[in-house]
């Protein structure tokens, strides 16, 4: 069986919750920049994924 990937946001790390909201997607919450990074790391390496910097104190991680 073949799996298409599909490039669509699969989650968000961020230190600001103000930032974003639902969108049905998972969003990890960090205490700071370090961890943000960190939580982002592992997941992009448990996920396959890229991770993309919104320089708003967030990223998200994507198939590509």
């Amino acid at each position: 069986m073949e799996f298409k990937r599909i490039k669509d946001i699969i989650a968000i790390v961020t230190t600001d919750p103000d930032t974003v909201g639902g969108g049905g997607v998972p969003i990890f919450y960090a205490a700071d920049a370090s961890e943000r990074e960190r939580i982002a790391l592992y997941l992009s390496r448990i996920l396959d994924a890229m991770v993309h910097d919104l320089e708003n104190g967030t990223y998200f991680l994507t198939h590509h």
